[in-house]
């Protein structure tokens, strides 16, 4: 087992930036990020394949969303309607990737959730595909993300 100290050092010498996650609840992590300049609350989810914003979001966060629309499947069995922006900028932290496709979607049953449990809604969702590109490492027992 790496304690954390070892980790934080192992991965501040490999340029990682470490990014302070806020740990709710509900038993999730939620971090501050920004999309395109603008700042939101994002769920982590290592189980999204994909990064999403509530559909109530697209002006706040500027996204410019292709009239094309696709089915996202979540872990229930039906599929999800969803559309797409591309060519985003999104910033966790000190950690930029530009160029980042970010889905829409709607949110309202997992915001509902979180005001019945009351929880601050959240804007979207930090999915496997951002958390791939990052090379991410979270710490559990120091409530960090790390991205590359």
């Amino acid at each position: 087992m790496i304690n954390s100290n070892t980790l934080k050092d192992f991965l501040n010498k490999r340029d990682f930036k470490k990014v302070k996650l806020h740990f709710i609840h509900s038993n999730h992590y939620k971090v501050l990020a920004k999309i395109n300049s603008v700042k939101g609350w994002f769920i982590i989810d290592t189980g999204a394949s994909t990064t999403f914003v509530s559909q109530f979001a697209i002006e706040k966060f500027k996204l410019k969303i292709r009239t094309q629309k696709i089915k996202a499947q979540g872990a229930g069995p039906e599929q999800i309607e969803a559309q797409i922006s591309k060519n985003n900028q999104l910033t966790i932290g000190r950690w930029v990737s530009k160029k980042c496709p970010i889905a829409s979607i709607d949110l309202s049953p997992i915001n509902a959730a979180f005001s019945a449990a009351k929880l601050t809604k959240v804007d979207g969702i930090i999915g496997a595909d951002i958390l791939k590109k990052g090379k991410a490492v979270i710490d559990y027992d120091k409530n960090y993300l790390y991205l590359k």
